[in-house]
């Protein structure tokens, strides 16, 4: 029965987060702007995604158990090109996927640099919903926020907080996944 469970959740996860960002681009791309999206948030929450995932992958963890960091992060970079060009500023997205690509090598150049990442991440994850909160609050307007999106979101934290507490082996991976409540 469990191992039944189990199975659902991780594949339920992986077909929510196949879908989780792209009621937010819809509803980006129907307002034609990005307001009430956070830039700082944004790049957060990518800089968190792309941390946990190399760390998984630098340890060769189970695939089943990240999988969807790849997903959310193909998203988040097309959420995040749609940010510049309603902004009007595309040309400035490139020094911003400069640095994400770069430190995907750095990240695995020493193993306490990609450990103290990871140990970062709970923190990086806090800082983007508290950025994203934050300039709502400050501009009074949701604008594009997709209300879906945020829904989705709340179903993976749950699942990640109860499917993956068997399945890794660290307690940073633990802290990452309860606190990883997507934009």
């Amino acid at each position: 029965m469990e191992a039944g469970l189990l199975w659902f959740c991780n594949w339920s996860t992986l077909g929510v987060c196949a879908a989780l960002k792209l009621p937010q681009i819809y509803a980006q791309l129907a307002a034609r702007s990005a307001r009430g999206i956070s830039l700082p948030s944004l790049l957060l929450e990518l800089a968190g995604f792309l941390v946990f995932l190399r760390y998984q992958h630098y340890y060769g963890n189970p695939l089943l158990t990240y999988l969807e960091y790849p997903i959310l992060i193909v998203q988040d970079i097309v959420l995040l090109l749609f940010v510049f060009h309603f902004n009007g500023n595309v040309k400035q997205a490139l020094p911003y996927m400069a640095v994400f690509v770069s430190s995907w090598f750095i990240l695995s150049l020493q193993k306490w640099i990609i450990d103290l990442a990871m140990n970062l991440c709970t923190v990086i994850s806090a800082a983007s919903k508290f950025a994203q909160l934050q300039y709502l609050w400050k501009a009074q307007d949701s604008g594009a926020v997709s209300a879906l999106t945020w829904g989705l979101s709340a179903y993976t934290c749950a699942r990640w907080a109860y499917g993956d507490i068997g399945t890794l082996p660290g307690s940073a991976e633990l802290l990452q996944i309860t606190s990883a409540f997507q934009e």
